[in-house]
Order: structure tokens, then C-alpha cells, then sequence
């Protein structure tokens, strides 16, 4: 199986992270203070609270919370008592913070929003993950992210049981319609094939230069794109809005071939959707809704008085 890396908690991440939460910080203090706060809360005021979860769901994105505390430059300590990828129950906490308590409130709404969005996602993930379990397909995710949360969101599908596709174009090859029209002269589109083979070609002339594992994937919408491309032997076919029948009849035609070509279903994958497509026996199955339709999970934080505890 040749595949993407998996988005883990490194500095990549990090870096990505901090430069959210310094968006975050000008959108909420643009160079003043949280004058609510300062207003009301002594600047010695101690206080905690737990990050709980009021539903059911996946947790993500609690590698990232000393990483937020830190770039709010926060007096407070955090304690996780989950791991990212464990089941959360509603009600059982998954994190705990205790400090300063301006700091607290001024960091609430940025930790509640980006721990909220990464395990709504990794949630979501894990719901498709179920459907496709009995089979040997796997669910990748897409380049549909919110802007500046591509790796975030990644990790957060990968917390859900889900595995990472290209994270940016610098990935790999992925040769799609465009790429073949544009790529073409006065008498049409360039071949699948011919556009596979250049591919091919290039990654083997240029290889020091390119991201391990550089895989060569090329998106085909008809069967009969697939058989022109397939002979060409790409590391991956991407078989775009088609039929249940027509992935059967690829997944036959690839395995007459006796290929070692994966293939990858995208197009009309949803919930619904995503349990039949899985029984034609491809290896893979793409889907943009695990980000783009992820709904955030309803976390909150339950405060307690350090002073008393």
C-alpha cells in the first residue's frame, strides 16, 4: 500500500495552530484587553474549569491546548484527562485548566471554538469510519478544508479513524480534467494515459526534488478513460462520480489486469452512500463532507473556585 503521511502533532501543526490563535487574539483584543474582565476579576483571582463535553463524541485537538494557553502567554496549567482519538461521553470531562482567572476567561471562547471544531470533525469521521468497517476500503479525506485549517482539520480526521489524502498540491501528482484539457492542444484534451506517462516520467527525472512518497494519481469520470489509463500503471486511479456498476466493472477490469493499481471512488459519498461503495471493492473512498459538513461538537467549560479546592 503506497499512501500519504499522516497528519500527526508536530511542528508543522503547531506552527499552523499558533497562527490561528494569533488571528484569534487580534480578533478579540486588537491591541486592548478583555475590559469586561479587567473590569471585574482581581488581577490575583485564582479559579479552574473543565472542558466537558455536553454530547457523545471523538476527541481531537487536546495536543494543541498547551500550545493555545502558551501563545495567549496564560499563567495556567493544563491537565488532559483524554487522549485525542478516545471516546467522550457527555459529561466526563476532557480536559482541566486552573490559573490565573483572567487569563481563563480570556482564552475561553478561542480554546472552546478550536477544540469544538477538530472533534466535530474527528467525530464525523468516525461515523463514516463504521460504515465501511466489515469491508477493506479506506476513507480518506479531501482538500475541502477551511481555509488555514487544512493540517487541524487533517488531524482531526485522522483522530477519527480516517486517513489523510495529499495535504497540499506540493503532495504528489493528482492529474484531473483540468490538468488534461489545459495540458491538451487544438484537437482536445491530452490522454489520460499520456498525461499518467508524463507524469510517471517526470517524478522519475526529478525525484530529489520531490515529497516522499511523490504518488501519481489520475482522476478519470468514464470507463472508458479508466481502460486507457490503467495500462499506464499509476500508483492510483481516482474513479470520479461513478455508478455502483461502473465501480464494479473497474474493480473487475483492474483485477483481470492482475494491477497493483489502487482505486479510489470520489463523488456523491455521504452517510448514505458511503456502505455500498465500500462493497465494490475499491481500496479507497475519498469524501469532502467529513470537513466541509462537520458540525462542531457542543462543548463547555464547568467552572469550579481554585481558591476552595
Amino acid at each position: 500500500m503506497i499512501d500519504y503521511a499522516r497528519v500527526g502533532a508536530d511542528e508543522l501543526l503547531e506552527n499552523d495552530l499558533r497562527m490561528l490563535v494569533r488571528l484569534s487574539i487580534a480578533e478579540d483584543l486588537r491591541d486592548a484587553m478583555d475590559w469586561t474582565t479587567v473590569c471585574l476579576i482581581a488581577p490575583d483571582r485564582q479559579g479552574g474549569c473543565q472542558i466537558v463535553p455536553r454530547v457523545d463524541g471523538i476527541c481531537a485537538g487536546l495536543a494543541t491546548l498547551d500550545w493555545i494557553v502558551d501563545e495567549f502567554d496564560a499563567s495556567l496549567e493544563v491537565q488532559c484527562l483524554q487522549q485525542d482519538g478516545s471516546p467522550l461521553v457527555a459529561g466526563r470531562p476532557m480536559a482541566r485548566l486552573t490559573g490565573n482567572a483572567r487569563d481563563l476567561l480570556t482564552c475561553e471562547r478561542t480554546i472552546l471554538n478550536i477544540l469544538s471544531r477538530l472533534c466535530g470533525v474527528a467525530t464525523q469521521t468516525q461515523r463514516y469510519v463504521e460504515k465501511i468497517a466489515a469491508t477493506k476500503s479506506r476513507l480518506y479525506d479531501t482538500r475541502k478544508t477551511t481555509p488555514g485549517w487544512r493540517l487541524l482539520e487533517k488531524y482531526a480526521v485522522a483522530c477519527g479513524g480516517g486517513h489523510n489524502h495529499r495535504s497540499g498540491l506540493y503532495d504528489g501528482f493528482l492529474i484531473k480534467d483540468n490538468h488534461l484539457a489545459l495540458a491538451g492542444d487544438a484537437s482536445g484534451p491530452i490522454l489520460a494515459s499520456r498525461a499518467a506517462q508524463k507524469a510517471l516520467q517526470w517524478r522519475g527525472a526529478n525525484i530529489e526534488q520531490l515529497i516522499a512518497p511523490a504518488i501519481v494519481e489520475i482522476e478519470v469520470d468514464s470507463l472508458e478513460q479508466f481502460r486507457d489509463v490503467i495500462s499506464t500503471h499509476p500508483d492510483i486511479v481516482l474513479l470520479d462520480n461513478f455508478s455502483i456498476e461502473e465501480l464494479r466493472t473497474a474493480v473487475a477490469i483492474r483485477n483481470q489486469d492482475n494491477s497493483a493499481v489502487e482505486l479510489e471512488a470520489s463523488g456523491n459519498v455521504n452517510i448514505d452512500t458511503i456502505a455500498e461503495i465500500a462493497t465494490t471493492g475499491v481500496e479507497r473512498i475519498s469524501c469532502g463532507a467529513l470537513t466541509h459538513q462537520a458540525t462542531w461538537l457542543d462543548l463547555g467549560f464547568d467552572w469550579f473556585d481554585e481558591t476552595l479546592s
